[in-house]
Protein backbone atom coordinates (compact mmCIF):
# COMPACT_ATOMS: atom_id res chain seq x y z
CA UNK A 1 0.00 0.00 0.00
CA UNK A 2 1.26 3.23 -1.30
CA UNK A 3 1.93 6.26 1.99
CA UNK A 4 0.12 9.29 1.25
CA UNK A 5 2.85 12.61 1.74
CA UNK A 6 1.94 12.99 5.41
CA UNK A 7 2.88 9.45 5.94
CA UNK A 8 5.78 9.20 4.32
CA UNK A 9 7.33 12.57 5.27
CA UNK A 10 7.00 11.08 8.89
CA UNK A 11 8.20 7.18 8.60
CA UNK A 12 10.33 6.20 10.35
CA UNK A 13 10.71 8.73 13.17
CA UNK A 14 12.60 8.20 16.30
CA UNK A 15 13.37 4.40 14.95
CA UNK A 16 16.42 5.37 13.44
CA UNK A 17 19.89 7.17 15.09
CA UNK A 18 22.93 6.96 17.60
CA UNK A 19 23.44 7.39 21.01
CA UNK A 20 24.14 10.99 20.53
CA UNK A 21 20.74 11.93 18.50
CA UNK A 22 17.43 10.09 16.98
CA UNK A 23 17.47 10.54 12.87
CA UNK A 24 16.55 9.12 9.90
CA UNK A 25 19.88 9.48 7.92
CA UNK A 26 23.88 9.51 8.15
CA UNK A 27 26.44 11.93 7.20
CA UNK A 28 29.70 11.39 5.01
CA UNK A 29 32.69 12.97 6.49
CA UNK A 30 34.67 14.93 4.17
CA UNK A 31 37.96 15.07 5.55
CA UNK A 32 38.07 11.15 5.70
CA UNK A 33 35.23 10.27 3.48
CA UNK A 34 33.68 7.56 5.98
CA UNK A 35 29.98 7.54 6.82
CA UNK A 36 28.49 7.98 10.57
CA UNK A 37 25.52 9.02 12.39
CA UNK A 38 26.61 11.93 13.54
CA UNK A 39 30.03 14.05 13.87
CA UNK A 40 30.46 12.76 17.55
CA UNK A 41 30.20 9.51 16.14
CA UNK A 42 32.94 10.39 13.79
CA UNK A 43 34.86 12.18 16.57
CA UNK A 44 35.04 9.22 18.74
CA UNK A 45 35.89 6.91 16.13
CA UNK A 46 39.00 8.80 14.89
CA UNK A 47 42.37 6.99 15.87
CA UNK A 48 44.54 10.42 15.32
CA UNK A 49 42.34 12.58 17.05
CA UNK A 50 40.65 14.98 14.21
CA UNK A 51 37.34 16.37 14.32
CA UNK A 52 34.62 16.67 11.80
CA UNK A 53 33.56 20.23 10.89
CA UNK A 54 29.71 19.86 10.59
CA UNK A 55 29.52 22.66 8.43
CA UNK A 56 31.84 21.10 5.37
CA UNK A 57 29.36 18.43 5.21
CA UNK A 58 28.02 18.16 1.97
CA UNK A 59 25.89 14.73 1.31
CA UNK A 60 24.25 12.42 3.55
CA UNK A 61 22.71 8.61 3.18
CA UNK A 62 18.78 8.15 3.61
CA UNK A 63 18.35 5.50 6.18
CA UNK A 64 15.03 4.51 5.16
CA UNK A 65 16.02 4.08 1.56
CA UNK A 66 19.57 4.43 1.41
CA UNK A 67 20.01 7.07 -1.27
CA UNK A 68 22.98 9.06 -0.98
CA UNK A 69 22.44 12.86 -1.69
CA UNK A 70 23.19 16.30 -0.96
CA UNK A 71 21.98 17.94 2.34
CA UNK A 72 18.44 19.07 3.07
CA UNK A 73 15.57 18.16 5.11
CA UNK A 74 13.72 15.60 3.35
CA UNK A 75 14.95 12.50 0.96
CA UNK A 76 14.77 13.27 -2.67
CA UNK A 77 14.39 10.06 -3.57
CA UNK A 78 12.00 8.08 -0.96
CA UNK A 79 9.85 11.72 0.46
CA UNK A 80 11.07 10.61 4.14
CA UNK A 81 11.83 13.97 6.34
CA UNK A 82 15.57 12.86 7.40
CA UNK A 83 15.47 15.01 10.74
CA UNK A 84 12.35 16.83 12.22
CA UNK A 85 14.31 19.83 13.41
CA UNK A 86 16.88 20.34 10.55
CA UNK A 87 19.63 23.64 9.82
CA UNK A 88 21.53 23.44 6.80
CA UNK A 89 23.80 25.96 7.84
CA UNK A 90 24.83 23.82 11.02
CA UNK A 91 24.19 20.73 8.90
CA UNK A 92 21.76 19.22 11.65
CA UNK A 93 19.24 16.93 11.94
CA UNK A 94 17.12 15.45 14.73
CA UNK A 95 14.19 14.15 15.28
CA UNK A 96 14.12 14.32 19.34
CA UNK A 97 12.05 17.98 18.83
CA UNK A 98 11.20 17.91 22.56
CA UNK A 99 13.67 20.85 23.05
CA UNK A 100 14.39 21.80 19.40
CA UNK A 101 10.86 22.12 17.84
CA UNK A 102 11.12 26.38 19.23
CA UNK A 103 14.82 26.56 17.91
CA UNK A 104 15.91 29.11 15.53
CA UNK A 105 19.69 28.71 14.65
CA UNK A 106 22.46 31.48 14.23
CA UNK A 107 20.12 34.08 16.28
CA UNK A 108 17.93 34.03 12.78
CA UNK A 109 15.52 36.61 11.99
CA UNK A 110 12.81 34.75 11.81
CA UNK A 111 11.19 36.42 8.56
CA UNK A 112 8.25 33.98 7.43
CA UNK A 113 7.79 31.64 10.64
CA UNK A 114 9.65 28.86 9.71
CA UNK A 115 12.99 27.62 10.05
CA UNK A 116 13.24 26.14 6.82
CA UNK A 117 12.85 29.63 4.73
CA UNK A 118 14.54 31.71 7.62
CA UNK A 119 16.45 34.24 6.44
CA UNK A 120 20.15 34.29 8.54
CA UNK A 121 21.92 36.91 10.47
CA UNK A 122 24.26 34.89 11.92
CA UNK A 123 25.82 35.92 14.94
CA UNK A 124 25.23 33.00 18.10
CA UNK A 125 26.94 30.54 16.13
CA UNK A 126 24.53 27.84 17.55
CA UNK A 127 20.77 27.64 17.72
CA UNK A 128 19.15 29.11 20.37
CA UNK A 129 15.15 29.03 21.26
CA UNK A 130 13.06 31.66 19.44
CA UNK A 131 11.39 32.67 23.17
CA UNK A 132 14.85 34.64 23.69
CA UNK A 133 14.33 36.56 20.42
CA UNK A 134 14.55 39.86 22.18
CA UNK A 135 15.23 39.09 25.51
CA UNK A 136 19.32 38.63 25.03
CA UNK A 137 21.96 40.34 23.96
CA UNK A 138 23.53 38.86 21.08
CA UNK A 139 27.11 37.97 20.87
CA UNK A 140 28.92 36.58 18.06
CA UNK A 141 30.11 33.27 18.60
CA UNK A 142 29.15 32.73 22.24
CA UNK A 143 28.67 29.19 21.78
CA UNK A 144 31.88 28.68 20.18
CA UNK A 145 33.61 29.39 24.28
CA UNK A 146 34.21 27.21 27.15
CA UNK A 147 31.69 27.50 30.01
CA UNK A 148 33.04 30.03 32.10
CA UNK A 149 31.84 27.26 35.36
CA UNK A 150 33.25 23.71 34.53
CA UNK A 151 35.50 24.91 31.25
CA UNK A 152 33.79 22.60 28.87
CA UNK A 153 33.92 23.75 25.11
CA UNK A 154 29.62 24.60 24.68
CA UNK A 155 29.56 24.16 20.42
CA UNK A 156 30.95 20.52 21.38
CA UNK A 157 29.16 19.71 24.35
CA UNK A 158 25.19 17.46 24.58
CA UNK A 159 24.28 18.99 27.74
CA UNK A 160 21.69 21.66 28.08
CA UNK A 161 22.75 25.39 27.70
CA UNK A 162 21.36 28.65 29.35
CA UNK A 163 21.44 31.70 27.95
CA UNK A 164 21.73 34.72 29.95
CA UNK A 165 20.16 38.19 29.84
CA UNK A 166 23.76 39.54 28.82
CA UNK A 167 24.34 36.76 25.94
CA UNK A 168 26.88 34.92 27.18
CA UNK A 169 26.22 31.46 27.54
CA UNK A 170 26.43 28.49 30.35
CA UNK A 171 25.43 24.75 30.74
CA UNK A 172 22.22 24.55 32.55
CA UNK A 173 23.53 22.22 35.30
CA UNK A 174 26.33 24.96 36.14
CA UNK A 175 23.65 27.74 35.85
CA UNK A 176 21.71 26.30 38.62
CA UNK A 177 24.70 25.19 41.04
CA UNK A 178 25.24 28.88 40.65
CA UNK A 179 22.62 30.06 42.18
CA UNK A 180 22.57 27.46 45.20
CA UNK A 181 25.89 29.51 45.56
CA UNK A 182 23.79 32.61 45.61
CA UNK A 183 25.84 34.24 42.66
CA UNK A 184 23.40 36.23 40.69
CA UNK A 185 25.56 38.02 38.45
CA UNK A 186 27.36 36.52 34.84
CA UNK A 187 30.74 35.13 35.61
CA UNK A 188 31.85 36.80 32.71
CA UNK A 189 30.64 40.75 32.86
CA UNK A 190 28.92 40.58 36.00
CA UNK A 191 25.75 41.55 34.69
CA UNK A 192 22.84 40.20 36.67
CA UNK A 193 20.65 37.46 35.50
CA UNK A 194 17.81 38.23 36.69
CA UNK A 195 15.40 41.55 36.93
CA UNK A 196 16.68 43.38 40.00
CA UNK A 197 14.24 46.04 39.99
CA UNK A 198 12.57 44.75 43.73
CA UNK A 199 15.77 44.58 45.17
CA UNK A 200 17.08 47.24 44.13
CA UNK A 201 14.49 49.59 45.51
CA UNK A 202 14.28 47.88 49.11
CA UNK A 203 18.38 48.42 49.04
CA UNK A 204 17.89 52.21 48.39
CA UNK A 205 15.13 52.32 51.21
CA UNK A 206 17.81 50.40 53.49
CA UNK A 207 20.73 52.73 52.79
CA UNK A 208 18.25 56.05 53.02
CA UNK A 209 17.34 54.91 56.48
CA UNK A 210 20.77 54.38 57.83
CA UNK A 211 23.01 56.87 55.74
CA UNK A 212 25.78 59.03 57.64
CA UNK A 213 25.55 62.57 57.51
CA UNK A 214 27.45 63.73 54.76
CA UNK A 215 29.78 65.23 56.43
CA UNK A 216 31.56 61.72 57.63
CA UNK A 217 31.49 60.50 54.37
CA UNK A 218 34.28 59.95 52.18
CA UNK A 219 34.19 59.77 48.02
CA UNK A 220 35.21 57.06 46.09
CA UNK A 221 35.10 55.78 42.46
CA UNK A 222 33.45 53.04 41.26
CA UNK A 223 32.28 51.31 37.89
CA UNK A 224 28.96 50.20 36.98
CA UNK A 225 28.99 46.55 35.84
CA UNK A 226 25.91 47.01 33.60
CA UNK A 227 26.57 50.64 31.67
CA UNK A 228 30.29 50.49 32.02
CA UNK A 229 30.45 54.02 33.58
CA UNK A 230 32.80 55.46 35.88
CA UNK A 231 31.68 57.74 38.11
CA UNK A 232 32.75 59.18 41.71
CA UNK A 233 30.03 58.28 44.86
CA UNK A 234 30.31 59.16 48.39
CA UNK A 235 32.14 55.71 50.15
CA UNK A 236 29.91 53.70 51.54
CA UNK A 237 30.04 49.84 53.32
CA UNK A 238 27.65 48.96 50.62
CA UNK A 239 24.98 50.20 48.09
CA UNK A 240 27.75 52.11 46.18
CA UNK A 241 24.66 53.71 43.21
CA UNK A 242 25.79 54.26 39.69
CA UNK A 243 25.10 57.92 38.92
CA UNK A 244 24.70 57.47 35.25
CA UNK A 245 22.05 54.52 35.36
CA UNK A 246 21.46 54.09 39.01
CA UNK A 247 22.44 50.65 39.37
CA UNK A 248 23.91 49.34 42.17
CA UNK A 249 25.92 46.57 40.90
CA UNK A 250 28.95 48.44 41.18
CA UNK A 251 32.55 47.80 42.24
CA UNK A 252 35.32 50.26 43.78
CA UNK A 253 38.07 50.99 41.18
CA UNK A 254 39.89 53.56 44.21
CA UNK A 255 40.18 54.07 48.02
CA UNK A 256 37.35 56.07 49.25
CA UNK A 257 39.23 59.81 49.84
CA UNK A 258 38.75 60.53 53.33
CA UNK A 259 38.22 64.74 53.77
CA UNK A 260 41.28 66.83 55.08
Amino acid sequence: MELDDASRHGFGRMGFGCKHYRRRCRIRAPCCNDVFHCRHCHNESTKDGHELDRHAVESVICLVCDTEQPVAQVCYNCGVCMGEYFCSACKFFDDDVRCRCCLLCFCWIWLTGNTSTAKIAASAGSCYSVSLRDKHCCIENSMKNNCPICYEYLFDSLRETSVLRCGHTMHLQCFHEMLKHDKFSCPICSMPIFDMDKFLRALDAEIEANMLHIDYMGKGWIVCNDCRDTTQVYARVAGHKCCHCQSHNTCRVAAPVLPA
